[in-house]
């Protein structure tokens, strides 16, 4: 029970206690006062009667004395009057029934009043006439009774009424104090320590108020802390002081990420000669001015073309990676590539297309980093020997579909719902037990099923990502996987969907119409978080207010703070690929550490991606994840 209603309940008990014992007064008091009224009232007529009778009974005029006899009773709450003759012994008696207009029959039998009778000998000087009885009726007691009562009643009503009503507003303003406490700490249950409370006129709840935004404001420095330490972390590993830029460390992470996973795109590898120039004419300050500038323009200028990671990873020698692009966008990419270095060469006062070298190689198939990163090296060592700006190591592989061809066949099969379905368990440490299972699709196109890697760049370019989301989302609730299997199932929304208000209207009646949404997990790309966060906040309250989960996916790959996991709350993370194959570095192993606390103090479950061995999974179970998904639990065929 709530301290409103303990203390309401009290109030309510104490109010009730004095009402009952201001009635019992009010009763026993009245009933004294009526008893007293009747037996003064019956001693007045019996001692008036005597004096009216004296006349009659002398004369022994019986008419007379009737008469007399019947105006006082007639006009009186008297229920007997006996009158006995001492001459002859004769006796008349005069009675009334008891009833009472106005009094419910039920307050009468409660024999509130006892009879009252009195007795009196009518004389003539010493001679005694007659004997005179009278009993009071106690119609009166009871009339006056039920009257005073009633209107006890009502006014003790009336007031309990008013009492309970303002007791009610004036609890819930002075404990308003006490609601926002208990506001303020469900807030720092789930991590979010918004602004102090405004402190209280009750001196009391002063101190309390005082306590509770100290506890709070420490509370939030230590999330601040944690989020402080990782970036000095990321800054210290994973950051060239000189250009901003990512520095090998962050790429080659990037790279074996990107490499594990199905998918598309190219490496540049880029070789700055006149950077070199201008080091030997003007010093390294106005060199590391001029990589700073450089930098800066290529991530804006390029940014505009295709998303991409832009690294430092030598003295003079840049390294971009591409994903997710088809060729047409790639060639635009290098276009760009070209233009903002020949801009920059000029203010230095070089020649374009002079004294840089470019290097690009594609994917193609099952690649390792070494593999790209050495084609990407021979192409820039063979642009340089042959004196081009660039060399394109294309991939032998060619598309087999042009853009409309795709778009046509995409649209094709999501619309009939050409989908096949895998699905690869999250397992939690310690034991069997699975928390969900991730949904993977391919897709039917010309009679044959092509994974993710193939189709999602297409589907990010030609914005089919809603279209894609709502069919995937349909079909697996169509064929009722949720309902035929204990586990939860996650799935992965791509960025547009992120965006999209007609996708989060379409996901809210889905949701809303679903029976088993509390087995549904929607993950969110930590790219997508970082760049439309608002978005993503809707997206978040449609999931959460439907019962359904969130995630967040390559948790750590991006380059920025971890404030926003104070605004999302997702129920689970899972760590960036990358970490998996260098956790054993000791530096990778310290960013990887501090991550995890930052999740783990929101009560977020940590979850590492990537795990192909035993040994990896060591290393993390030391670093106290919640759970692990990889190929050493591989994806399986799912069992419609």
């Amino acid at each position: 029970m709530t301290l409103f209603r303990q203390i309401y309940a009290l109030l309510f008990g104490l109010f009730i206690l004095v009402i009952v014992s201001v009635g019992y007064v009010q009763f026993t008091e009245t009933q004294k006062f009526l008893t007293k009224q009747m037996e003064s009232d019956i001693n007045n007529a019996s001692h008036s009667l005597g004096l009216m009778l004296v006349p009659a009974l002398e004369a022994g005029d019986m008419v007379q004395a009737e008469t007399l006899v019947n105006v006082i009773f007639e006009g009186g709450f008297y229920q007997q009057v006996k009158l006995v003759w001492q001459v002859d012994g004769k006796e008349q008696i005069w009675t009334n029934p008891m009833h009472i207009q106005g009094v419910p029959k039920w307050f009468t039998e409660l024999e509130l009043f006892t009879p009252i009778r009195i007795e009196s000998t009518v004389t003539s000087g010493w001679l005694q006439l007659a004997t005179l009885e009278i009993t009071a009726h106690p119609g009166f007691g009871y009339h006056e009774m039920w009257r005073i009562m009633s209107n006890v009643v009502i006014l003790f009503g009336t007031l309990f009424l008013i009492t309970i009503v303002c007791a009610r507003f004036g609890l819930s303003f002075l404990l308003a104090p006490l609601h926002g406490l208990a506001e303020h700490s469900r807030n720092m249950a789930k991590q979010q320590f918004g602004p102090d409370l405004p402190l209280p006129k009750t001196r009391e709840l002063q101190d309390v108020v005082q306590a509770f935004n100290n506890m709070s404001s420490k509370l939030g420095k230590v999330f601040v802390s944690l989020d402080t330490e990782v970036a000095n972390l990321r800054e210290k590993n994973l950051i060239d002081n000189v250009s901003g830029l990512p520095n090998r460390q962050y790429m080659m992470g990037r790279l074996d990420s990107w490499l594990a996973e199905p998918g598309s795109g190219a490496v540049l590898l880029v070789k700055f000669d006149w950077l070199e120039t201008v080091h030997s004419k003007y010093g390294y300050q106005v060199r590391d001015q001029t990589i700073r500038i450089l930098s800066e323009m290529l991530q804006k200028e390029l940014d505009q073309i295709s998303p991409s990671v832009v690294a430092r990873i030598a003295a003079f020698e840049f390294a971009f990676l591409v994903t997710d692009v088809e060729h047409e966008q790639l060639s635009r990419y290098l276009q760009c590539l070209i233009r903002t270095v020949n801009q920059e060469l000029s203010k230095a006062g070089c020649k374009p297309n002079q004294e840089f070298s470019i290097g690009i190689a594609e994917r193609n198939g099952e690649m390792k980093t070494s593999d790209i990163l050495a084609q990407a090296d021979n192409a820039q060592q063979q642009a340089t020997l042959e004196n081009k700006a660039f060399v394109w190591l294309e991939s032998d592989h060619k598309q087999r579909l042009n853009r409309e061809q795709w778009r046509a066949s995409l649209s094709e099969a999501i619309e009939g719902q050409k989908f096949r379905f895998r699905w690869q368990s999250v397992q939690l440490c310690g034991g069997n037990k699975v928390l969900h299972r991730e949904v993977y699709c391919q897709l039917e196109l010309e009679d044959e099923f092509i994974h993710a890697g193939q189709f999602m760049p297409y589907i990010e370019l030609l914005s089919l990502g809603s279209l894609l989301d709502k069919c995937l989302i349909q079909s697996v609730y169509d064929i009722g996987l949720a309902e035929k299997h204990s586990e939860p199932l996650a799935i992965n929304l791509t960025q547009q969907s992120i965006k999209d208000v007609d996708f989060h209207d379409w996901l809210q009646e889905f949701l809303a119409g679903c029976k088993h949404t509390k087995k549904l997990c929607f993950e969110l790309p930590e790219a997508a978080v970082h760049s439309d966060l608002e978005s993503c906040k809707r997206l978040c309250e449609v999931v959460r207010d439907n019962g359904a989960q969130i995630g967040i996916d390559h948790f750590g790959r991006q380059l920025g703070s971890m404030g926003y996991l104070q605004q999302l709350l997702p129920d689970y993370v899972k760590l960036d690929q990358a970490f998996s194959n260098r956790v054993v570095e000791t530096d990778t192993r310290e960013l990887c550490h501090a991550l995890i606390n930052v999740a783990k103090g929101l009560d977020i479950m940590v979850v590492a991606t990537g795990i192909q061995y035993t040994e990896e999974l060591a290393h993390f179970t030391k670093l106290n994840i919640n759970s692990y998904q990889g190929f050493i639990q591989p994806p399986e065929d799912i069992n419609v």
